[in-house]
């Protein structure tokens, strides 16, 4: 159903300023707007429902996703601050900050590469490993609430659709 073809109140927020658009340049394909405004407007919701569980570890999201990211490269649980960006997506600069937190609570340490004393090697410490242990665990409850609304189908297409627009993007 086009948003022109519903009442205002059965729309969401997206709906509601497509059927706006329709109304006022009927000529203009908001088609886009929808798939795009809603994934805007869930990211933005979704990162208020995911800080809350590392804020309460005294974490920031981006403090849990580099404790995450050793965690997932296995024993002995560390990379390069290379590795770590890679891994994080974020500048180098914003990598140093992260670590230097984490680095103060003692959840890791910085430890000279062996084949290249010039080099540090970013490493959890046991803190830090059974944070993110027990961390990741609350992270994956609440983010399986935020999915509440969708049965195992819908995930599974939403993911695959999801997926194929991220590779297309990459691209």
């Amino acid at each position: 159903m086009t948003p022109a073809a519903q009442t205002r109140q059965d729309l969401d927020h997206v709906g509601r300023i497509r059927q706006q658009w329709a109304e006022q340049r009927p000529e203009l394909d908001t088609t886009p707007m929808g798939i795009i405004g809603r994934v805007h407007r869930l990211g933005e919701h979704l990162n208020g429902e995911l800080r809350p569980v590392f804020a309460a570890a005294g974490l920031s999201d981006g403090e849990f996703d580099v404790l995450a990211s050793l965690r997932r490269v296995g024993e002995p649980y560390e990379l390069t601050p290379g590795g770590l960006m890679a891994t994080t997506m974020v500048t180098s600069g914003a990598v140093t900050k992260r670590v230097d937190r984490l680095a103060t609570a003692g959840l890791v340490e910085r430890a000279v590469c062996p084949d290249d004393a010039r080099s540090r090697r970013i490493r959890l410490t046991a803190a830090g490993l059974a944070l993110v242990d027990e961390l990741v665990e609350k992270h994956l409850v609440n983010e399986e609430r935020l999915l509440g609304g969708l049965d195992a189908a819908e995930r599974a297409q939403l993911e695959a659709l999801l997926e194929k627009w991220s590779r297309a993007l990459d691209q």
